[in-house]
């Protein structure tokens, strides 16, 4: 599979580096596009996180609009946005494509490919909601990052890899975290 992995500036950077580093674990996945907004690295920097970097990941300019994600004919499976600000979000759901970002979300819905969105927000404003409701009709799938306590997580890493691995499987990837199972 070749995914797009697109980091907005919303907090939560850790699931964007748990993101792609369960993307580089699974064999199913060839190739990964990395797409972050004038705001992630910011965030990312300010949350002390580093992403992974490997032969396989293609980082693209959020404004460069003649990138191969921006293409319908181009062969990108899934994507995923993570963490997904809800500014982004209402553009995506309301077809507004001025960024690589928001213009390869609207490839993956007019092309019926997947596209999950990990909503990083707390509370929803009504208009939150409305928006989140207009992506899921359009064909994406939201994933609010809230995570799961039920498997006595001992960490951060571990209480943001029950979010992670949800919106992970959620492309279609395999993932083997014992927040779905037991734990060891």
């Amino acid at each position: 599979m070749n995914i797009i992995v697109a980091i907005t500036g919303a907090s939560g950077a850790i699931y964007a580096r748990q993101t792609l580093e369960l993307l580089l674990k699974s064999s199913a996945v060839e190739r990964i596009a990395l797409i972050l907004s004038d705001h992630a690295e910011d965030v990312i920097a300010a949350e002390r996180e580093h992403l992974p970097e490997s032969d396989r990941i293609e980082r693209y300019a959020n404004n460069d609009m003649w990138a191969s994600p921006a293409s319908g004919s181009a062969h990108w499976d899934a994507m995923i946005v993570v963490p997904a600000t809800m500014g982004t979000v209402a553009r995506i759901a309301q077809g507004v494509s001025r960024t690589l970002i928001e213009r390869a979300a609207d490839v993956m819905l007019k092309e019926r490919r997947r596209l999950v969105a990990v909503v990083r927000e707390t509370p929803y404003s009504l208009i939150h909601l409305r928006n989140m409701v207009a992506l899921t009709e359009a064909g994406g799938i939201v994933v609010p990052a809230s995570p799961s306590f039920y498997f006595c997580p001992e960490s951060i890493e571990e209480v943001a890899m029950s979010v992670t691995q949800r919106a992970v499987a959620m492309l279609g990837i395999a993932t083997d975290h014992p927040a779905w199972g037991d734990k060891e």
